[in-house]
């Protein structure tokens, strides 16, 4: 969880000050903005408050993790090598429709 984002986009969409957040949220602005620089690592309990204390909710998701890009990207050479090997039988004129006319 990306709680410095989270924290950020909680403040510019609510509008208020950190001062008026962390009063609300039982904290100090300047704890709120250590959180929010990634300076100081809150618990989930208190990212969740602060949340509320901004009229919103959290909602956690479980999403599957993508590989990282190197290896995506050898994957995508290796499809591609392999869709070369395959016969291609292309027409000679293309038929498709023409756009812009």
């Amino acid at each position: 969880m990306d709680v410095d984002a989270i924290l950020r986009s909680l403040h510019r969409r609510t509008a208020m000050s950190w001062r008026e957040l962390g009063a609300q949220a039982g904290t100090s602005h300047a704890t709120l903005l250590a959180y929010a620089h990634g300076r100081v690592s809150p618990t989930a309990a208190t990212v969740e408050r602060v949340v509320h204390a901004g009229g919103f909710e959290l909602e956690p998701a479980l999403v599957r993790r993508l590989p990282d890009a190197a290896r995506r990207g050898r994957e995508l050479e290796d499809v591609l090598a392999l869709a070369e090997q395959f016969p291609a039988r292309h027409a000679p004129v293309l038929l498709a429709p023409v756009f812009g006319r």
